[in-house]
């Protein structure tokens, strides 16, 4: 079978499993068994492919097919031009969560100190330490995440101080930041989700419990004995959830705050400051 043709096998065998992005998927898989680029498929598409090459091609195009996330087939996702490796332990970086890091990037000064809990693989921490001048550590329940975290920030050339906690549990210190991506989805909503995220992702790291508030409000409320004189707040939030963050920050002292949308228009990110003790 040529190159050319295992690849449009791999397309039509997601494309029957329902895989909405079965062309592009089928391709980044291709690129990952065949360690190849588009350039080098243009100039030997019509080459044999091994036999080999082909059974461990099928292999993945089976498991994509089962509904397993194409990054954990590939054990990376690209999140603010950065290289992170995840796994099932960790929840995947998407797109939505770069406006927390664009966000919190515009209040962050050279040698600020920033707190970044349920951090998951990192991506949000080891980001802003790698784009600011800045003293980063983070923070997970998860045992498994956090040795994820370690290996994507050695991976990524920076240095965090890693703290196993449930939200402030072990914290000390004070910060001039903290951000968050908390669980935020209301429990009845898990099973609605597509099957690549409620059958593979980790659900503590998904599920917000009743209205998908719990974390979000438990942060909120302790989170003011762990910030600086004129501390920074900035939390990952549901696309419906605005409104109910930023009364719930504002209900408990944070100033200044704003809801800020992602690309799609939807409400993605709640940020505000404490007021400056004088």
């Amino acid at each position: 079978m040529t190159v050319e043709a295992a690849l449009n096998y791999g397309k039509q065998l997601l494309e029957a499993a329902g895989i909405v992005e079965c062309e592009l998927d089928a391709w980044y898989l291709m690129e990952y068994v065949y360690k190849i680029d588009k350039s080098w498929y243009y100039l030997h598409s019509s080459e044999e492919m091994e036999y080999e090459r082909f059974q461990e091609y099928e292999l993945l195009l089976k498991k994509r097919g089962e509904r397993v996330p194409l990054q954990y087939i590939t054990g990376n996702q690209e999140f603010m031009g950065l290289n992170f490796k995840v796994n099932s332990h960790v929840l995947i970086p998407r797109q939505d969560t770069e406006t927390l890091v664009e966000e919190a990037m515009k209040v962050l000064e050279p040698g600020m100190e920033v707190l970044d809990l349920c951090t998951g693989s990192g991506c949000v921490i080891i980001s802003l330490l790698k784009y600011k001048d800045i003293i980063g550590t983070a923070s997970d329940i998860s045992k498994q995440a956090l040795l994820i975290a370690k290996e994507n920030a050695k991976n990524n050339q920076v240095k965090v101080n890693l703290i196993r906690s449930d939200l402030f549990q072990n914290i000390t210190g004070r910060y001039d930041m903290i951000t968050a991506n908390p669980p935020y989805i209301p429990t009845e909503v898990i099973e609605s989700l597509m099957p690549e995220v409620k059958n593979f992702e980790p659900v503590e790291a998904l599920d917000g419990k009743e209205d998908g508030m719990y974390f979000f409000r438990e942060i909120v409320q302790k989170s003011k004995g762990c910030l600086k004189s004129n501390g920074y707040l900035c939390l990952e939030i549901g696309h419906d959830q605005g409104g109910r963050a930023a009364f719930v920050m504002e209900e408990n002292g944070y100033r200044n705050v704003k809801v800020v949308k992602d690309l799609a228009g939807n409400d993605r990110v709640v940020c505000g400051n404490l007021p400056a003790v004088k």
